[in-house]
């Protein structure tokens, strides 16, 4: 099942030349979040987080920042299912149709952080770490990283809802290592649409492609249904 298909353009921010496409992978994180946070303060932009397995890691990362308070808004560890769907409303309906390890939940759960918050970004992880709990259609080292964003309000008009994206990994090594590139690819995803990238589905298919080399896998499509 490919849970992209449908999925809306992502609307752009005024492009900020600070920050480098999503395939550059020459900044280390400290340096990588150092130039998303003069993004965000600089605009105005606040960033919420929702992490599932990496388990508060992304948001650890992002506070070691000094100054960070003034960007970086908060964020929840909805470990289990219930506390996805009381914390960021993710609907119940869809552990059971799609499962949490999916395109649909974290974008569900960047929306809910979104609006929760009442921030401008967010970015949501939720994967199979291991060393156990994976599938044949969900293997361990299996991430979905969801981002949303909200764009302002023009003067006297309805504030629109966040639009979302989202695109499947596999990263290789024990969970610490699975962890750890989720947290970098996530803060890649923020950094590329900072730097004026849309998001979409073809979006997506190159983000696959531009990472799997650097991981050293091949990205393999999820069977259909």
């Amino acid at each position: 099942m490919d849970d992209q298909d449908n999925a809306q353009p992502m609307q752009r921010p005024p492009a900020w030349n600070g920050i480098d496409a999503m395939t550059d992978g020459d900044l280390d994180r400290h340096s990588r979040i150092r130039c998303l946070g003069q993004a965000l303060a600089t605009r105005g932009l606040r960033l919420a987080v929702a992490e599932s397995c990496t388990g508060g890691l992304l948001a650890a990362n992002l506070t070691e920042q000094a100054g960070s308070s003034s960007w970086f808004e908060g964020g929840w560890i909805t470990y289990s299912n219930r506390a996805k769907q009381r914390d960021l409303a993710v609907p119940a309906s869809l552990f059971a149709e799609v499962g949490a390890v999916s395109g649909e939940v974290v974008t569900a759960m960047a929306g809910g952080a979104i609006e929760r918050a009442d921030v401008d970004y967010a970015v949501a992880i939720s994967g199979v770490a291991g060393p156990g709990g994976g599938s044949d259609t969900k293997p361990v080292g299996t991430v979905w990283i969801g981002w949303g964003y909200r764009p302002p309000a023009e003067s006297g008009a309805t504030q629109a809802g966040p639009t979302t994206f989202a695109s499947r990994f596999r990263f290789p090594g024990e969970r610490q290592a699975v962890r750890e590139a989720a947290v970098d690819v996530a803060l890649q995803g923020l950094c590329a649409h900072l730097g004026g990238k849309g998001w979409s589905q073809q979006v997506a298919s190159e983000w696959s492609s531009a990472h799997w080399p650097v991981a050293g896998l091949k990205w393999e499509e999820e069977p259909r249904a």
